[in-house]
């Protein structure tokens, strides 16, 4: 009788593991599935794949980069909202860098991967960007582009912690 019982408590001991296990699996597929979905998101939003690389290189070479602040950005470029292809660039920039900044405050996608991605890139447009959404804001008398602030303050805060690492 005690053979019985010991091989039944075997069993059940074995079906108990095999259950952990494929709950512990199941739980490692859904992470690995949603750092996949990241990563497409970020792929999907990415303007570089959206045109062709040569229609995305020629629409950037209209990014201003020579203005001391907004006022010497308007008076060579005109206002933000002028429709000329310097500043449609820097609004279609500042679009694209609000709707990442969206989606990391939401937490769709990680911050690790869009600093992975992006890095000194995204820091060195916040100290171009920066005084035209001020400028801008100012002008227009709104509050706008508050999450593409938010990702650069985010970029800051991730660039100073892998600083204080390395």
């Amino acid at each position: 009788m005690s053979i019985v019982v010991d091989i039944q408590t075997i069993s059940i001991a074995i079906a108990s593991a095999s259950i952990v296990v494929a709950v512990v699996y199941y739980i490692l597929q859904i992470q690995h599935q949603k750092k996949m979905r990241e990563t497409d998101l970020i792929m999907r939003t990415q303007p570089m794949f959206s045109m062709s690389y040569k229609e995305w290189r020629e629409y950037m070479l209209h990014m201003p980069m020579d203005h001391k602040d907004y006022d010497d950005f308007v008076k060579k470029y005109g206002s933000l909202m002028s429709g000329k292809p310097e500043p449609e660039t820097v609004l279609m920039l500042l679009s694209y860098l609000d709707m990442l900044g969206i989606l990391v405050k939401k937490n769709l996608l990680s911050m690790d991967i869009v600093y992975d991605f992006y890095g000194m890139w995204a820091l060195t447009m916040e100290r171009l960007l920066m005084p035209l959404i001020e400028g801008f804001r100012k002008e227009w008398n709104v509050r706008e582009f508050v999450n593409c602030e938010y990702l650069f303050s985010e970029m800051k805060k991730r660039e100073q912690k892998g600083a204080s690492h390395g």
